[in-house]
């Protein structure tokens, strides 16, 4: 029985998006595009350039057409990206329906070249456009689900170009990006070492006592007066001789005679050492568990008003890098963003357009206000007890002008004991605070974090300091017991 739909019954096996370009046929055979044009998508989403059989019924005009579709080298574009295959034969056929519009006018000829002319300069102009995307992404979403026209109002918009330039500073982040790619807990990390690990296991732990160093003349606590030639240390009553005309022959001569009068002060550095009066302990029986990795991130920024610069740069880079690791290795990643006290966004960085768009709009905000870490820890902990993040790690990036209260330190320390949470902070300044100290297990810092002040990495200059550990070195009583014991892990430079 002969089908009464046909040849319009092909229509089924079409994308919706191909029906109107299909049935609208100015050139060639109604029947053979419909036959050919799933041939045409199959060969563009594998990446091959279609046959040229698959002509439509008009050889000279699609062969024409075929050739500026390989010499734009849209097929290598297309694969494994059906929307963006669909996109290119709908613009295909809608050139190739425009031939008539030339004619009479111009000999045929001429009109085919014209369309074919037409439809290189548009696709010049749109795979640029792609390419530029793709250099961005390279991850950060689901590609063969990302259509053109949906996309293009995000190409357009300040939050993608402030998305491209934050990227171009990824490449000089590596020993981030390696980090990061080491958050989790989901299963075993063949072959790769912890982020930041603990001081090498002996055979046989040695023991260790505290020694006491007094540095004299380092600043620290004043001890008294003495006399000496240090300007920059005597009493004022000894700099007001300097602009008399008389005494300020009797300052030279004391000067030069050591005579000054002049405040006395000493440091005293605590630091562990070896005690070989100690009892040893027994060597441990069991060897350390191979380092967990691969699982859900939570990741947790700082939006202050203090992390504005430089250190929002790095935020937001790291923010990309996480999507990036998140879509590579099929985990689930979330977002967090804090602020001052009631400022929380939080946001899933899934695989497809409304991760995107959820990154875009953090990328898009300026850094600003006050920092209030209660309620990201709550919400984290809250989090890690549901079973589709129980595996998760929490990555905090911070310059670590905040802290917590002892409730809330109990809740983390509890988290930690009983689902085995990790804490690993990422340093965007120049000092361990008591927070990050207090808060993560592993403090990651990044030593030349000023680099990336502006649009494009500055070169390695000057550091003004050469340990973060400046508290723990200057000030040790000021740290409480939880961050003496994180101090003396000191994280190398990067």
């Amino acid at each position: 029985m002969r089908d009464l739909d046909a040849p319009y019954d092909r229509l089924a096996a079409l994308p919706r998006e191909l029906w109107l370009p299909g049935l609208v046929t100015a050139c060639g055979d109604c029947v053979q595009r419909l036959d050919e044009i799933p041939q045409w998508l199959d060969a563009l989403v594998q990446g091959a350039l279609p046959g040229a059989a698959l002509n439509f019924g008009d050889e000279a005009a699609v062969g024409a057409l075929r050739s500026a579709v390989g010499e734009l080298g849209l097929p290598a574009l297309c694969k494994d990206s059906p929307a963006l295959a669909q996109q290119v034969l709908r613009t295909l056929l809608w050139h190739l329906d425009r031939i008539n519009d030339h004619l009479p006018w111009v000999a045929r000829a001429e009109a085919i070249a014209r369309v074919a002319a037409e439809f290189r300069a548009e696709w010049t102009i749109e795979k640029a456009g792609w390419e530029a995307m793709l250099a961005l992404l390279q991850g950060l979403g689901d590609l063969p689900r990302l259509r053109r026209d949906e996309m293009r109002g995000l190409l357009n918009s300040r939050e993608w170009r402030e998305a491209e330039r934050i990227a171009a500073l990824l490449p000089h982040l590596q020993p981030l990006a390696e980090l990061i790619a080491c958050i989790g807990r989901a299963a075993p990390h063949p072959g790769a070492a912890p982020a930041r690990s603990e001081a090498p296991r002996e055979a046989q732990p040695r023991a260790v006592r505290w020694r006491e160093t007094v540095l004299p003349d380092a600043p620290g606590e004043l001890k008294g007066i003495r006399l000496s030639d240090r300007i920059e240390r005597m009493l004022s009553s000894e700099a007001q001789q300097i602009t008399h005309s008389v005494l300020h022959k009797l300052w030279r001569a004391r000067l030069a005679e050591s005579r000054l009068l002049t405040y006395e002060s000493e440091a005293v550095l605590q630091e562990q050492v070896a005690d070989p009066q100690a009892r040893q302990c027994a060597p441990a029986a069991a060897a350390d568990p191979a380092p967990l990795a691969r699982g859900p991130m939570l990741v947790c920024i700082d939006t202050s008003g203090s992390m504005r610069g430089a250190p929002e740069n790095v935020a937001k880079a790291v923010a990309i890098e996480a999507l990036r690791v998140a879509h590579r290795e099929q985990r689930a990643c979330r977002l967090i963003a804090f602020g001052g006290k009631s400022e929380l966004l939080e946001r899933e960085l899934d695989l497809g357009r409304g991760g995107l768009t959820h990154l875009l709009d953090f990328i898009g905000q300026g850094f600003d206000g006050g920092t209030d870490l209660q309620a990201p820890l709550e919400r984290v902990i809250e989090l890690v007890t549901n079973e589709g993040w129980r595996s998760a790690d929490l990555l905090l990036v911070s310059d670590g002008e905040f802290g917590c209260t002892e409730v809330m330190l109990r809740q983390l320390d509890q988290a930690k004991a009983a689902l085995g949470l990790r804490v690993q902070g990422v340093l965007v300044g120049d000092r361990e605070t008591l927070g990050l100290l207090e808060t993560c297990d592993d403090i990651y810092w990044l030593r030349g974090w000023r680099r990336f002040e502006g649009d494009a990495p500055q070169r390695e200059g000057f550091v003004p300091v050469h340990t973060p550990s400046l508290t723990a070195i200057y000030f040790p009583g000021a740290l409480s017991p939880r961050a003496a014991r994180m101090a003396a892990r000191r994280p190398a430079p990067s």
